[in-house]
């Protein structure tokens, strides 16, 4: 580790009137849960009059098992980042393992885990310290708040709840020159230099006022006032990196982005829909008409009661699951059915249980439930005031809970049986699962499941093993939505070059425009009942296990004109996406996405990263990560 004193002159790396008062090599990140994909950098803490940044530049050349390219890496990049934007430092000391810290921005925004395998995270902590105000959360020991000067009493928890951040993902440094990006032989390149002065210097003319608001609740946010967060996001990236002339963009392609209704030939009037005839559109690698018409096949009626009896033997046992799995993939399930093969789906149930042995399952695991929710039962007044954790889960379960799904009859009225038997639910899970606890967006995920099992150890066994497949999507360090996120630019950019360069240029691939349709599969996108088709379909793992990918290709893919059309920027898509929500066509989309994911093939699953959720491992069942392991 090399460490410069504030009284010595600053290092012929660094930008004009900047200081290195700490940097840090080897510092890593994990785009999956595998630690064969790593990506190491250096990190440094660099002063410039009055204002304290952060950068972190992955190395140039590093070999990688994921195989992932300059750009790729590029897509982490930190530059420039003041700490008048940064809300929280999380530092992860494990027992066994490398420690981490997790960097929380004050609109909620988290950057990925930065893993330091050789120790320094004290020291990181004591250079910021001379600079910044930094203190000790008086909830968590590992949380340190940057900047908070409000008495203690009246800070809110939203620093402490990481699992309602939103990872960042640089995305605009991708178009940064490669001769910029440090190597790991020549890591105080010039080039460095200069990108970070234009940062800097741009970034000193216009710092942000940092928010105090106590009110201020990410809990809460991340999903209700997402469109605050993504904008930041984009905010933050579009000012911190220097725009490339092109983008990678042809001559025509530029013409056809930056075009807008007053360059189109003059007419009295004009509609969308002849702004779009006039628009010159690259043409698409992928005939998507063709490519549905040719592989996405015909949807089909719900599987019924007798059909299901033909999958069954004289026991119980279900003699082809991938025949079933198949059948369930293009039709879904009727209603009266489900509670009997969403068990099988989810994994609770095994396909070759027979019907005796399913039936012992129930009375042992209803025995098993009724003692884990004993165990928050018990809790007396008296101890609940001296158990923190407890307090902030139960009050969040019991706000979140109140607002969940209250059109649908079955959770509508007040003093509704079901809404108790709900919030019973994610009590016993967060203490089933202590280190994951609660998170905002899982009573979305229970919400369908418990209408429809209608049995509260049923629902809760069966929640616990969506959440196997699931359980990455609410990390505290966001890299399962990370991970997510990441795939599903990749596979745009294979499936649709011009949409993929259209969201190049407009700075969206960070794709934080879809975090809602991944985090909570789709279920504030559809009505209730194609939620439940949808879900059950994905659930099939029939093509792929990633068929909510392609789902979320699909979509887009769709509406793919009218985005690049209309020339949405990054938050007119937003509020785009957004209102599409129970305005797509469930059947629709599920036969595009089938196409895509057909047509595909090998390359598609080259695409997605290994151990990208809601993969299962296949070796040890380690289903998710918990709070203090390394990835």
């Amino acid at each position: 580790m090399m460490r410069c004193d504030s009284g010595k002159q600053s290092s012929s790396s660094e930008p004009d009137g900047a200081e290195a008062l700490y940097t840090k090599d080897n510092v890593t990140i994990h785009p999956t849960q595998f630690a064969s994909g790593r990506i190491s950098g250096r990190l440094k803490l660099i002063k410039q009059g009055s204002s304290l940044f952060m950068t972190w530049i992955p190395y140039k050349g590093q070999n990688s098992n994921m195989k992932l390219s300059e750009k790729d890496r590029n897509l982490y990049t930190i530059r420039a980042l003041p700490f008048t934007d940064v809300r929280s430092i999380r530092r992860h000391t494990p027992a066994f393992g490398w420690q981490y810290i997790i960097v929380v921005l004050s609109a909620g925004l988290a950057f990925p885990p930065l893993y330091f395998y050789n120790g320094g995270v004290k020291e990181f902590l004591a250079a910021i310290k001379q600079h910044v105000f930094l203190v000790r959360s008086a909830e968590d020991a590992n949380i340190f708040l940057v900047n908070d000067f409000q008495n203690p009493l009246q800070r809110t928890l939203s620093s402490l709840e990481l699992p309602r951040a939103v990872s960042v993902t640089t995305g605009q440094s991708a178009v940064t020159p490669v001769g910029e990006s440090p190597s790991h032989e020549n890591q105080d390149s010039g080039g460095d230099a200069r990108d970070e002065s234009a940062s800097f210097s741009r970034y000193n003319g216009r710092q942000r006022q940092r928010n105090h608001d106590p009110a201020w609740d990410i809990s809460i946010n991340v999903l209700e006032k997402f469109s605050f967060v993504t904008k930041f996001a984009r905010e933050t990236t579009s000012q911190l990196f220097s725009d490339s002339s092109s983008n990678g963009f042809s001559d025509v392609e530029r013409r056809t982005h930056n075009s807008t209704p007053i360059d189109l030939p003059h007419k009295a009037s004009i509609t969308v829909d002849e702004v779009l005839n006039e628009i010159l559109v690259t043409p698409d690698p992928f005939d998507f008409d063709k490519l549905s018409l040719a592989w996405g096949k015909p949807r089909q009626p719900p599987l019924g009661s007798e059909e299901w009896a033909t999958f069954l033997d004289s026991e119980g046992r279900v003699m082809d699951s991938k025949a079933l799995r198949k059948r369930i993939f293009y039709g879904g399930v009727e209603h009266n059915l489900r509670q009997e093969i969403w068990a099988f789906l989810l994994g609770y149930h095994s396909y070759d249980s027979t019907y005796a042995e399913r039936e012992y399952l129930r009375s042992v695991k209803k025995s098993e439930y009724e003692t884990i929710k004993h165990q928050w039962q018990s809790i007396s007044n008296e101890q609940a005031r001296k158990f923190t954790k407890f307090r902030e889960r139960k009050g969040l379960i019991e706000k979140d809970v109140v607002r969940t799904d209250r059109s649908v009859p079955f959770y509508e009225g007040d003093d509704n049986r079901n809404v108790d038997i709900l919030r019973d639910i994610l009590l016993t899970y967060s203490f089933y699962n202590f280190n994951l606890g609660y998170c905002q967006g899982m009573s979305d995920l229970l919400s369908p499941i418990l209408f429809v099992m209608e049995d509260e150890p049923e629902a809760f066994w069966c929640f616990v093993a969506l959440m196997e497949r699931l359980g990455p999507n609410f990390n505290r360090d966001q890299n399962g939505m990370h991970t997510q996120l990441f795939a599903l630019s990749k596979l745009v950019e294979f499936l649709d070059v011009p949409l993929h360069n259209y969201f190049k240029q407009n700075d969206c691939l960070n794709y934080f425009f879809c975090f809602r349709w991944v985090l909570i599969q789709f279920k504030r996108e559809f009505e209730y009942e194609k939620t439940m088709r949808l879900w059950e379909v994905l659930w099939t793992h029939y093509l792929s296990e990633h068929m909510h990918l392609y789902v979320c290709v699909a979509i887009l893919k769709r509406y793919r004109n009218k985005i690049m059309g209309e020339q949405m920027d990054f938050d007119t898509l937003l509020k785009f996406i957004n209102e599409l929500s129970c305005q797509i066509d469930v059947d629709a989309i599920l036969k595009d996405a089938e196409a895509l994911c057909l047509s595909a093939g090998e390359n598609g699953v080259a695409c997605i990263p290994p151990g990208t959720p809601p993969s299962l491992p296949a070796d040890d069942g380690f289903l998710y990560q918990q709070d203090d392991e390394v990835l």
